[in-house]
């Protein structure tokens, strides 16, 4: 499952990255918004539609509060509320680094027990 979401999500990072290079960081941040609100409504309620599946019952709390700080937090960063409006490589590295974290959290959860 893993692969398969970063592969599919390739083109957007490299449109990402290609766009920020090249000065324009609003198709970037366009790019990343989009992208995840369409996999997120579109593919997961198709998949849905066609079998429906409950989740475990830890699954939600946990996810819900782990991606709604990380909302509040990259909105707070996007918005600009520390004066500057525009995420520095430092804060885009902070998030990359928490992501990772969560992901080797996630993975190892069950397996390097």
């Amino acid at each position: 499952m893993l692969v398969i979401g970063f592969g599919t999500s390739a083109p957007e990072i490299s449109v990402s990255a290609i766009a920020t290079l090249n000065g324009n960081p609003q198709i970037g941040l366009g790019n990343a918004y989009g992208s995840n609100l369409f996999n997120t409504l579109a593919v997961v309620g198709i998949a849905t539609a066609i079998q429906p599946n409950t989740p475990p019952p830890e699954l939600l709390p946990r996810d819900i509060l782990v991606m709604g700080i990380l909302t509040l937090s990259l909105f707070a960063l996007g918005c600009g509320f520390r004066g500057q409006g525009r995420i520095n490589r430092y804060e885009g590295a902070l998030l990359l680094a928490i992501k990772l974290g969560y992901t080797t959290h996630l993975v190892c959860g069950g397996v390097c027990r």
